[in-house]
């Protein structure tokens, strides 16, 4: 805001010698315009005042600021000094050449700074000094007398030129002294003088037919300057009537935009005369100040009309002074003046013209910034040269004025990830007839700053893993994107949290801190890890730095890695099939036993199916194939043989197929007694060949430890297979023999799968078979005997929770 300026003062001078002298003084005005008066011709550099103290500016400040002159003229003339504040004249100050033949000269321009804007109007006054002398355009003048003019005749002289103003103009004219002839001077309206001759006494040509005098011009400067010419009166035979206009001076008002080749004014100058004497001729008199000005116009030497030869432009020059000259036959002349002012007409468009502007613009800017200054000019004059300017665009700026200056401020709040750019077009309109405009084109770069956090397509994402995998294969890739740019917008991916109980995820798992892809650091196992949850944070590299986070949910999905495990009957143990008693008089489809098995898969890679491969006589027994149970086909006859040796095999439905097998040995009797001379048979066949080979293995031993024989054959000895007391108690009890070494593998009470069960066969198909134990030595029993089971089922459920207390697991039993 501009403050007001103080009321006027007086003005002191200041005077000093350099070459020349200098006079400089400062006033304020009351209309807050600050008004500097020097003298032209003033030296470069020459100090005109200290314009800072003048503004209320520190010096310290007047860089940041950005102090400096807005002018199309002035600053070709000043210029300030923005260390010390100082005004300095730049180039030559020449009045005459700036003003011309003005009252008053000066130069105007604006001071402007910045942060906060503000703008000072500084007009500075130019004083002229006695720097011209004057000067005539003809160094002779000649003049025609007729020789018998009567005394006190007056013959108009030309003026003498001096482009210096006021009292460093021409003042008075001198003649060099003579007998016939003083000097006199006249006043035209305008005010300028010009000499006249006066006659003092009749000239006889026979006497002297030229007369040649000196005419002086003398000026009003201190010292006094002067300028002469030779004027030269020839004596002629009389015209006693010389040509008369009738103004001493014209006026005329031209429209700039007149055509070439049109009519100023019609000039009539008469004559008295008769004859030669009467005939005028018009003509122009080329002086110092119109010499320039006669070529654009014309005179018709007959008839006195002035014409246009050229175009004309006010922006140029305003005013144009015509010396018409009007001559008879006789050689007697008259002059006039035709004065031509040329008025303004819209020919000019207004110029708009940047003289700051600040680009990018950060995207966080507050509302009020200015972006640009912004300059608005036109040559015309009057309301051809008002202008107005607005912006065409529907943008966050708007433009205020200031004086002949625009500012370009945000109007409201700009986002770059909406607008990264604004094309702002100013239109600036005079307000002439009809009016003119122009337009200017601003680009403004919005810059980023760092507002926009990374953000992801969907709040969760899944990855479905096979397990199995290869080590360092990339499994998934996340991607976050971010509006910002640069580095605002460089994302980098971490693993931020674990939400699974599972061992450290980066055993597991790794991220690529710039891709965002996933990579698995060893082999996953479905039956150990079936889902991993993590947090993954995607992190800008802004400053601040902007984050978001993401849940990854990892699912392994199975593959066909487990074979089926068999849990009853055993799988078989040194070549040793389980035995199986069939009565001789079931009936078809009687449940004999069944095969249990279970796979450590899951879905269809866990769905199993029982089948035989190896079957004495397959007309005798089926099996399930989704219950693993063995059943009767059809009726035993005495002719059957009484051992059936099969092979189940379990297969689950994975690609490929994995398996088990395991072999029973199903034995058809009604009574145990019946088969023991077989089984005994077999036993001793069995232990007969684990004889032979312990003597292979001792006969070894003695080869090459001979010193410890005696004790290899006792250990040899001892190592040998004999009956069992269970067998024996078995064989007395009427129960099947069963291999030792069943014994052994259930001998620590639990089975080498995660699954301990009891088992009791059944020979009704409607009771259950298996109890399974847990850790504690409880035995839940399932579907094992019924309220109203017989005490077969009764004592096997006791003998099962008697096993179950001493930590061991109960080998099939059979009953009648």
């Amino acid at each position: 805001m501009d403050k007001m300026e103080p009321p006027i003062q007086d003005c002191t001078g200041m005077r000093w010698q350099v070459t020349y002298v200098l006079f400089l003084y400062l006033c304020y005005s009351v209309s807050a315009q600050i008004h500097y008066s020097i003298v032209e011709e003033m030296r470069k550099d020459s100090v005109i005042a200290d314009i800072a103290d003048d503004l209320g500016l520190d010096n310290k400040q007047l860089s940041s600021r950005k102090l400096r002159i807005l002018s199309r003229s002035a600053e070709k003339y000043f210029y300030i000094d923005l260390h010390n504040g100082n005004l300095y004249v730049k180039d030559r100050l020449d009045r005459e050449a700036l003003c011309g033949t003005e009252a008053s000269c000066s130069l105007t321009f604006d001071a402007v700074v910045e942060n906060p804007f503000n703008n000072f109007n500084i007009r500075v006054d130019i004083q002229d000094i006695n720097d011209h002398s004057p000067q005539f355009y003809h160094t002779t003048i000649t003049l025609e007398i007729i020789e018998f003019t009567s005394e006190g005749s007056r013959f108009a002289l030309q003026n003498a030129e001096d482009p210096d103003f006021g009292s460093n103009s021409v003042q008075t004219y001198k003649l060099s002294d003579n007998q016939y002839f003083t000097l006199t001077e006249d006043i035209r309206t305008d005010g300028s003088k010009y000499p006249e001759l006066v006659l003092e006494k009749p000239l006889d040509r026979e006497k002297q037919n030229i007369h040649r005098l000196i005419l002086t011009a003398l000026d009003g400067g201190n010292p006094i300057r002067s300028g002469t010419t030779l004027l030269k009166v020839v004596v002629i035979d009389a015209n006693d009537n010389a040509p008369i206009f009738a103004q001493k001076m014209y006026k005329v008002n031209l429209k700039e935009n007149i055509p070439v080749n049109s009519t100023v004014i019609m000039l009539n100058a008469t004559d008295n005369d008769e004859g030669i004497n009467a005939q005028i001729t018009y003509s122009f008199i080329k002086t110092s100040g119109n010499i320039h000005h006669t070529g654009i116009f014309s005179i018709n030497p007959t008839t006195g009309e002035i014409k246009i030869n050229d175009n004309l432009d006010v922006e140029v020059t305003k005013n144009y002074e015509l010396s018409v000259q009007a001559k008879d036959g006789g050689g007697l002349v008259a002059h006039c003046k035709v004065l031509v002012e040329v008025i303004d007409v819209n020919d000019n468009a207004p110029e708009i013209s940047i003289t700051s502007l600040s680009s990018p613009i950060p995207e966080d800017s507050a509302s009020g910034t200015m972006i640009a200054l912004i300059e608005v000019h036109d040559q015309d004059s009057g309301d051809n040269a008002d202008v107005d300017c607005r912006i065409l665009e529907d943008v966050p700026f708007n433009l205020l004025s200031s004086n002949t200056y625009y500012r370009l401020v945000l109007s409201a709040a700009i986002d770059r990830e909406k607008t990264s750019s604004y094309n702002i077009t100013i239109i600036a309109t005079d307000r002439g007839s009809p009016p003119l405009s122009s337009t200017r084109v601003l680009t403004l770069d919005v810059s980023d700053v760092n507002d926009n956090p990374p953000t992801f397509s969907k709040s969760t994402y899944s990855a479905y893993l096979p397990e199995n995998n290869l080590p360092g294969a990339s499994i998934f890739s996340i991607q976050a994107s971010d509006p910002d740019t640069g580095d605002n917008a460089k994302i980098i991916y971490s693993i931020s949290r674990t939400i699974t109980e599972a061992p450290s995820m980066t055993s597991y798992l790794s991220i690529n801190v710039e891709t965002g892809v996933l990579y698995a650091q060893r082999s996953f196992d479905y039956e150990q890890n079936k889902e991993f949850i993590i947090g993954v944070t995607a992190s800008d590299n802004g400053s601040p730095s902007l984050s978001n986070n993401v849940t990854l949910f990892i699912l392994i999905v199975d593959q066909n890695d487990n074979a089926p495990k068999i849990l009853y009957p055993s799988p078989d143990i040194g070549g040793t099939s389980v035995f199986e008693m069939v009565p001789f008089v079931s009936e078809p489809g009687s449940l004999i036993t069944k095969v249990v098995a279970v796979d450590a898969d899951s879905g269809h890679n866990s769905w199993l199916s029982y089948h035989f491969i190896q079957l004495s006589d397959s007309t005798h027994f089926v099996i399930g194939e989704y219950t693993g149970e063995i059943r009767t086909s059809r009726i035993f006859q005495e002719k059957d043989i009484l051992n059936y040796k099969v092979v189940v095999v379990v297969k689950d439905n994975g690609h490929p197929s994995l398996s088990s097998s395991t072999t029973l040995s199903l034995i058809i009797a009604d009574d145990f007694q019946q088969i023991v001379p077989n089984l005994s048979n077999k036993l001793k066949e069995e232990t007969q060949s684990n004889l032979q080979f312990y003597l292979v293995v001792g006969l070894a031993l003695i080869s090459l430890l001979f010193i410890v024989t005696v004790m290899v054959a006792i250990i040899s000895k001892c190592k040998q297979p004999k009956p069992l007391p269970a067998f024996s108690s078995l064989t007395t009890n009427l129960y099947p023999p069963i291999d030792p070494r069943t014994f052994s593998m259930y001998s620590d009470g639990s089975l080498p799968l995660p699954y301990p069960y009891n088992m009791c066969v059944a020979l009704d198909p409607t009771e259950g078979d298996f109890t399974y134990m847990n850790s504690s030595g409880s035995v839940p029993v399932e579907n094992l005997i019924d309220a109203d089971n017989t005490e077969e089922g009764t004592e096997c459920l006791k003998e099962a929770s008697l096993s179950a207390e001493q930590g061991q697991s109960i080998s099939p039993l059979i009953y009648e």
